[in-house]
C-alpha cells in the first residue's frame, strides 16, 4: 500500500519529488476487510435508511475522514507550516497516484480541482477564448450527448453559445439495446456539425458514464470516430468515471477526462482530477487555465489548481489514505468495480422480475448502477412527479433512490415512463433493495398513484 505519509518515496531521485515518482503498487495481504470492519467504517451513514443512491453523492469510509481531519487540524494548527511544507508535496502526492491508477504519461497531465463541474468550466472556457481570440470562426461547432448532465448542458450555454459557437446534442434512445445505437446517433450528429462544410466540430463533450439515465458510453469508439472526422478535442466528462468503470486514459485517447474522486472513489467531497494530454502530441490541449485566478497564474494548470487562494484542501490531500481502504478490499478497486457490477445487475434483475418490468440497459452497459423500470400503474407523468415520488419514498418507506422520467414517444400507450436509478456500494446489504421492491409493491396494492402527492 501507499503510505498515507506526504513525502516522497525514499528511493525517488533528488529532483523526482517535483514529477510524481510514487508508484501505488498493492503489497499482499494475508488476510482482506471483515463485513463487520466495512459496517464499521460506514457507521456514520444513517442505517435507518436504505441508501442505494451512492451515484449522487458518493461515500466516504470512516477511516478516510479520520485521515482528512488530521490535515484539516495541522493546518489550522500552524497554517504557514502547513501551506509551505505540507500542502503543495501532499497535492503532488495525491496526483502522483492518480496519474498511475489512470495510465497518464506524467504527473504534469493531472490537476486536481474540486469537481467534474470546474473541469467542465476549465475546458470549456479554453474554448470560448477560442472564438475571442479569432481561433475559431462564429458558428464552429461542439457535439454534445443529449444524456449530458444538466450542470455541463448549463455550462455549455454559459460558455460555448455565449461565444459563438453551435451546439449539436446527440440524440439517443432509452431504454438502449446496444452500443450501436450510441455510435450511429453520434456519426450522425457529426454529420449534421459539418454541413454544407462551411462549419467545423471543434470540441466533442462525451460522458463515460451518464447520470440520468444512467449508461455507459463506448467512449473508446467515439473518440475514434471523432479523430477520424477531423474533431479538434474531444473532452471525456466522466464524474462517475474512476471506481465505476475501466479508466484507462491512454487507451481512451481523448484530448481531457474529468472524474470525481469523491463519487465511487471513496475520497470526502469535493474532488476531482482533470486530464489533460501533453503539449506536442495530437489533440493538443491548448493553453488551459483554472476559473480562479491567484498567485499561481501562469504556472500551468496543476499548479495553479493547486492554490486557488485560502482554502481547505483537505480532500485533495487524502487520496493514498482512500487507496490504503481500497487495498484491504480483495482485488483492490478492480475488485470492487466488479463485484459492485455483478450485484447492482443482481439486484436490478430482481426488481424487474418483481414488477414484471425491465432494464434501460443490457447489463454490460452499466456499471455500479442500473436503470430499473417501475410499473407503469405509478402514474408517473412529468419530472416533477418523479421527484415527489422521489420524496415519497425517502419521508415514508426510508428508502433513497433517483427516479428518472421517461416521457412516452408519440402514440406510444402504457409504455414504463419511470426509471429508478439504483446503485451498489460496498457498503449496502441486500436488504435495502428489499425494502425498495417491498415499497413499490405496497403502494401497487395500496392503488397509490402519483396524482395523489401534492406539489
Amino acid at each position: 500500500m501507499v503510505s498515507s505519509s506526504s513525502s516522497s518515496s525514499k528511493h525517488c531521485k533528488k529532483n523526482d519529488s517535483f514529477n510524481g515518482c510514487s508508484n501505488p503498487t498493492k503489497k499482499p495481504r494475508l488476510s482482506f476487510i471483515s463485513d463487520s470492519e466495512i459496517q464499521s467504517e460506514f457507521s456514520h451513514h444513517d442505517q435507518t435508511i436504505s441508501r442505494i443512491n451512492n451515484g449522487s453523492f458518493g461515500s466516504c469510509p470512516q477511516s478516510v475522514i479520520s485521515a482528512q481531519q488530521s490535515f484539516q487540524l495541522q493546518f489550522l494548527r500552524q497554517p504557514d507550516h502547513f501551506y509551505f511544507n505540507t500542502l503543495q508535496s501532499s497535492i503532488l502526492h495525491s496526483r502522483s497516484i492518480i496519474k498511475s491508477l489512470v495510465n497518464a504519461r506524467s504527473v504534469d497531465e493531472i490537476s486536481l480541482v474540486d469537481n467534474a463541474t470546474t473541469a467542465v468550466a476549465i475546458v470549456l472556457q479554453n474554448y470560448a477564448w477560442g472564438f475571442t481570440e479569432g481561433r475559431f470562426n462564429k458558428g464552429d461547432v461542439a457535439v454534445m450527448l443529449h444524456y449530458a448532465y444538466g450542470a455541463v448542458k448549463k455550462s455549455v450555454q454559459a460558455y460555448v453559445t455565449r461565444a459563438g459557437g453551435e451546439v449539436i446534442e446527440v440524440q439517443l434512445p432509452f431504454p438502449i439495446t446496444s452500443k450501436e445505437e450510441i455510435v450511429s446517433e453520434f456519426r450522425k450528429a457529426l454529420e449534421r456539425g459539418k454541413e454544407n462544410g462551411k462549419k467545423k466540430v471543434r470540441l466533442a463533450v462525451i460522458d463515460h458514464v451518464t447520470s440520468m439515465p444512467s449508461v455507459v458510453i463506448p467512449v473508446k469508439e467515439l473518440v475514434k470516430i471523432c479523430r477520424e472526422e477531423g474533431v479538434d478535442q474531444v473532452f471525456v466528462d466522466a464524474a462517475h468515471g474512476i471506481g465505476c468503470v475501466d479508466v484507462d486514459v491512454r487507451d481512451i485517447g481523448a484530448d481531457f477526462y474529468t472524474s470525481n474522486l469523491h463519487k465511487w472513489f471513496f475520497c470526502p467531497p469535493s474532488i476531482a482530477f482533470l486530464y489533460c494530454r501533453k503539449r506536442g502530441e495530437e489533440g493538443n490541449g491548448g493553453d488551459l487555465h483554472h476559473p480562479v485566478v491567484s498567485h499561481e497564474y501562469g504556472n500551468g494548470l496543476a499548479v495553479e489548481s493547486a492554490w486557488i487562494g485560502t482554502r481547505d484542501y483537505s480532500a485533495q490531500l487524502v487520496v493514498p489514505a482512500v487507496l490504503e481502504f481500497i487495498n484491504r478490499f480483495e482485488g483492490g478497486i478492480d475488485g470492487i468495480k466488479e463485484r459492485n457490477h455483478e450485484k447492482v445487475v443482481e439486484m436490478g434483475e430482481m426488481l424487474v422480475k418483481a414488477w414484471g418490468t425491465n432494464l434501460g440497459s443490457p447489463p454490460e452497459m452499466c456499471g455500479s448502477m442500473i436503470m430499473v423500470g417501475l410499473p407503469a400503474c405509478l402514474g408517473i407523468s412529468s419530472e416533477s412527479d418523479s421527484l415527489k415520488l422521489r420524496t415519497h419514498l425517502r419521508e415514508h418507506f426510508q428508502v433513497e433512490v433517483p427516479i428518472y422520467f421517461r416521457a412516452p414517444l408519440d402514440g406510444e400507450g402504457g409504455s414504463i415512463t419511470g426509471y429508478a436509478r439504483i446503485s451498489h456500494q460496498v457498503y449496502n446489504k441486500v436488504e435495502d433493495y428489499y425494502r425498495f421492491r417491498d415499497a413499490v409493491n405496497q403502494l401497487i396494492s395500496d392503488g397509490f398513484t402519483c396524482a395523489s402527492l401534492s406539489d
